[in-house]
Formats: structure tokens, sequence, C-alpha cells
């Protein structure tokens, strides 16, 4: 089938906080564990939904290996309680695997496969690290220039286009600082309050006089990156940490210009919802959050993959019918402040609408998780300030950009 046949509408999404990986809140929690909270809490929030109605889940994973292994979405969903009938699939985009995710999903409904889905992501940074456990690139792709930047880390891709798009280092570190304040801002507020399940971390603690194990348990409720003592002074100490960028010719064009605090942390989390389609709406009465819009994901060169969101943007507006200038709320993620601002300027992104409870800099950066994480947020946000269409998008390691666009019902 070519054609849509019907809408699918998103009527739960939630996430998890997010924790800094490796000294955290989540440090020591498999991302399966954080999942299965995540889709419990999502599962919640649709009391009348029959679990056999769920024909199938999707989560994303940057990196599906060792403790993430295994098809974690099949297992997890097994673990959340739903029945052996609900499947389970775990894809991997990069970074845009959480948001794909959620596009596979409605496009099962769309097409009439399907009344029911999950979607999501989840990623522990902490016990998966950058690039997995063993990286090993294909020996081809060293063969030749023209795909070695396949295997760019992603820092030297952000120094690339900054490079490029002419971002100086004084606009990268006020655009960090921007996020960290929206960031503090927002959940002073309690903007993130209906998007964030609760998750309860166990800590054990061997008693070796008496052999038993005490366990206590901290309920962690508020993403923990955000900090509200970034000043522009601070930002402007850290020392470039990638690369030193040249010019055609080979000659070193100065110090490089991403540091740590103007790049995306490094974090451990997950988001889930439930897709559905209008008859099971109406047969389980399901209230609509938001309905699936479009998507698009396009390629660029690898070693300036930040800029993918230029192509995604203008691809997944077309399929939409819409104008740049209908989107209302924009989650654009962050990975690196350089990649953040070339894509605004480059599109013409109101800067008012982009991240306006902050981004990856500030709140951290799962991996696969943060395509549904961010939808999560933009679905809540459209509803909470009365607004019609949302956009998540962002850049994806090997050069693509994905873009998805929700409207509020």
């Amino acid at each position: 089938m070519s054609k849509q046949i019907q809408d699918a509408y998103i009527v739960a999404a939630t996430r998890t906080p997010i924790g800094k990986s490796g000294r955290g809140v989540f440090r020591q929690m498999r991302s399966d564990d954080l999942l299965i909270t995540a889709v419990q809490a999502a599962l919640a929030q649709v009391p009348g939904l029959d679990p056999k109605a769920i024909e199938d889940a999707i989560i994303g994973c940057s990196f599906p290996e060792a403790q993430q292994g295994m098809n974690m979405a099949r297992i997890a969903m097994k673990l959340a309680g739903l029945p052996d009938s609900v499947g389970g699939v775990t894809i991997n985009r990069f970074c845009a695997s959480g948001l794909t995710a959620i596009q596979m999903a409605a496009d099962r409904i769309r097409v009439g496969e399907a009344e029911v889905m999950i979607a999501g992501g989840a990623e522990s940074m902490s016990l998966v690290p950058m690039g997995g456990n063993n990286p090993s690139f294909n020996p081809r792709v060293f063969e030749g220039d023209e795909n070695v930047g396949i295997a760019y880390g992603m820092g030297l891709t952000a120094e690339k286009v900054a490079q490029q798009w002419k971002v100086s280092r004084e606009d990268q570190d006020a655009f960090a600082l921007q996020s960290h304040q929206r960031a503090i801002a927002a959940q002073k507020a309690g903007e993130f309050a209906d998007e964030t399940c609760p998750v309860d971390v166990a800590q054990r603690t061997p008693d070796l006089a008496t052999g038993t194990v005490h366990v206590t348990t901290h309920r962690v409720t508020q993403d923990e990156g955000a900090r509200a003592d970034t000043t522009l002074e601070a930002l402007a100490r850290l020392r470039p940490v990638f690369a030193t960028p040249k010019d055609p010719t080979g000659k070193a064009t100065g110090m490089g210009s991403v540091t740590a605090g103007n790049s995306s942390q490094t974090s451990d989390g997950a988001g889930a919802l439930i897709l559905a389609s209008e008859k099971a709406v109406k047969q389980f009465g399901l209230t609509p959050l938001a309905r699936f819009v479009s998507f698009a994901s396009r390629g660029v060169p690898p070693e300036i993959m930040g800029i993918g969101p230029i192509e995604a943007i203008p691809a997944a507006l077309r399929v939409a019918g819409l104008g740049l200038d209908a989107m209302d709320w924009i989650e654009l993620n962050e990975a690196f402040a350089a990649q953040s601002l070339a894509v605004i300027r480059t599109c013409g992104l109101n800067p008012a609408k982009v991240n306006p409870n902050g981004g990856a800099i500030a709140l951290g950066h799962p991996l696969g998780a943060t395509g549904a994480i961010r939808a999560a947020t933009t679905i809540h946000a459209l509803r909470r300030h009365n607004l019609k269409y949302g956009m998540v998008t962002m850049c994806v390691g090997t050069g693509q950009g994905s873009a998805g666009i929700f409207e509020r019902v």
C-alpha cells in the first residue's frame, strides 16, 4: 500500500528523567529497565486499553549490544507485563532511532496493518559506550577519501560544520548558556511534569558483619544535566577537545571551537509512546494527544553529519503540505551548538520556537532514546500551550538528518 488509509494518533507519551552517563543517577541501571518503567507509565495513561490489542513494539537503540542486546524491545515488553501476543523489534538509526521507531509504528497503523502500537527508545551510555563495546569499521571505509568521514568522531564533524558555516566559539557558548537557562526555567515552571515518569533506583549495600544486603530506594523525578551555575565566563574557559581544523591546503586555522560545554551531554534514559488508529481510539475510549503527520530522513556527507536537518526539515514539511511558519514548537536535538546554529540559520528557524525548554546541551542526549524523549516533550508542550504543530528533528551519525511532525488534536 502506497497511500495512507487512516490516521495514527498518539494516545500516551512519557519518558524517564535523563541521567548523566558514567556518574549520574542511572549509571548502574540497565536501559531495558528504564524502558520498562517508561512503557508501564505509558500504559497507565490509557487504562481502558486492552493490552492484547497491541500489535507490536518498535524500540530504537543506537548501540543494541551487551546490556542493550538480545532484542531489547521484545524482552522489555515481556518484563513490563505485556501478554505474549505483543511482539518487539529493536531498530537503529543512531540519534534518530527513537523518532524512526515512532514513524514505523505510525506507518503500520496508517496503512491498516495494525490498530495499536508501542514505540520508543532506550539507551544507557553508562553501560554501553559511544561506538559500542568493540568498535570495528569495515576496512573499506578507509580505502578512499569519499567514505572516511564515516569513521570521524562526532566532535570532529562539529568542528567541520563550525568552520564551513562560520559559527564562532562565542556564538556556540552563548547558545549553550541559553540551553541551560531555558532548561532550568522550564524545570522551575513544571514544564516537564506531564511528560516525565518517576524512576525508582535501588541501591544495595552489603553488611559484612551480618552477611545481609540492605536495599534502599531513591526516586528520580527530574533531569540532572541542567546547571544553574553555568556562565559565559565558565564556558569560555573550557578547552576545545576534538580537533584543530585545517584549511583545504592542510594548514592549521587555529584552535578548535567545540568543547564539552557546547556539546550535548552523554546520558541515560528512555521514552515510550502508544499509537492507535481512530477505530482503536473509539473502541477503548482513548483520548488522542496528537496526530502523527509526517516524517522524512535524508542523507548528507558523513563528515558534516550535523547539517542533516537542513535536508530533512524541508522534506518533512513537503510531505505534510505545510510551511515552516506553521510550526509552533521545534525540538532540534542539540548534538552540538555548532550544528544547531548552522541548522537554525540555514533553515531560517525562529530561535524563539526552537527548544523553548532547553535542549541536549543542558538536558542530555541518550542517543537512541532521544527521538522518543523529544517527541514526548513536543506532544505535551503542544497541549500545554494550546499550539497546533510541532516538529522533532536531529542530525544522525554517518551523515543523516531526520524530522517528524505532530499535530495537536
